[in-house]
């Protein structure tokens, strides 16, 4: 790695684990061969370090784009890992909910369904979401099954 890629690899660790959590960061550092490795080294010097390092933009704002733009690409297992980040960064469900109800219209039903899925399954496990909560939007989606048709009284035969 080069002198600047490893200044950006310094710089980018701490945000990477103070966003996703040191426990992750650390695990998948931890769990990487030489040939993973290079990918670790590369993502936290160019997304954390340059990217997330640049103080431009705030945490808060990072978070809510990497929320819209996963949804547009349609990346489950990352969009479930910002969700977690986001609150880490201060975003709250409420905002979290607007940005991928934002980025729904934008990028189609689809998009947005599988987004709030894996979101709503990152905010019941931390918390975040009260589970009664869910269980009665759970029931209160769920259709309506048709009364049952009465059936015929059977015919006495006459003896």
């Amino acid at each position: 790695m080069a002198k600047d890629d490893e200044a950006l690899f310094d710089k980018g660790l701490p945000i990477r684990r103070a966003v996703l959590g040191a426990e992750y960061v650390d695990g998948s550092m931890a769990k990487a061969d030489d040939f993973m490795m290079s990918f670790q080294r590369a993502t936290t010097a160019i997304a954390w370090g340059w990217a997330w390092g640049d103080p431009t933009l705030d945490r808060r704002t990072r978070s809510m784009l990497n929320l819209a733009m996963l949804t547009a690409l349609g990346k489950t297992p990352e969009i479930k890992l910002h969700v977690k980040g986001a609150l880490n960064n201060g975003i709250s469900v409420d905002e979290i909910k607007a940005v991928l109800l934002h980025a729904t219209a934008y990028c189609g039903i689809p998009a947005g369904l599988d987004a709030f899925k894996a979101a709503h399954e990152v905010l019941l496990a931390e918390g975040a979401l009260p589970v009664k909560a869910a269980k009665a939007e759970k029931k209160a989606a769920q259709p309506k099954a048709a009364p049952a048709k009465a059936k015929p009284a059977k015919k006495k035969s006459a003896k």
